[in-house]
């Protein structure tokens, strides 16, 4: 399998941050996004951004800026499938997706990924912890992107309700330094910083 591309997932409406887009709130010595992208770039042959509305306000990041191609808000899947239909166009065969809203995923997220789903010999491979299943970190096949497109067109949102339709196998991470913690509030945000 080539190199996958990565996918950065910020088309969430940011509800209980008062909304806007998350990935942009400070911290550290950037934002964020700049932590995010600079966890994945290295692990991932090329990088975009899935999101909705006006592109220019991530312009400073420099990536293509991909939004849903399925009406109304998907959900993650959404995202998903922005990311297939442009990794198809690049001639790749598989994108890995990371959440904009969580800074310290692990550094080796891609090769475990890929290893979970050679072992397991299915077409998608999930991160998770002790706590489950953490959806927007996978491996995704541009092979399934048709599929994933009637499913989205038929009603479906739940990402496990899919991947599971199609065998997703695990990757574990362990739980220490909470690898897929996640800003949602200002109060995450604050323990984001001492984290950091």
């Amino acid at each position: 399998m080539n190199h996958p591309l990565g996918v950065i997932l910020a088309g969430g409406l940011a509800r209980r941050m008062g909304g806007g887009d998350k990935g942009l709130l400070p911290l550290g010595h950037g934002t964020i996004l700049s932590h995010v992208i600079a966890r994945l770039a290295p692990q991932t042959a090329a990088l975009a951004l899935n999101a909705n509305g006006d592109p220019a306000r991530f312009a400073a990041t420099g990536l293509p800026v991909l939004p849903d191609p399925v009406e109304g808000f998907v959900g993650p899947l959404g995202g998903v499938l922005a990311g297939l239909d442009w990794a198809a166009g690049q001639g790749a065969t598989h994108i890995v997706t990371a959440a904009a809203d969580t800074p310290f995923f692990p550094c080796d997220l891609v090769p475990r990924l890929l290893l979970a789903a050679e072992t397991e010999g299915t077409p998608i491979a999930l991160a998770a912890t002790s706590e489950g299943r953490h959806p927007t970190f996978g491996l995704w096949p541009v092979a399934l992107r048709d599929d994933l497109r009637a499913a989205l067109e038929g009603g479906l949102r739940k990402v496990v309700q899919w991947t599971d339709r199609h065998g997703a196998a695990t990757a574990q991470f362990a739980d220490a330094g909470e690898p897929f913690f996640n800003v949602n509030t200002p109060g995450d945000l604050a323990r984001a910083e001492e984290m950091l």
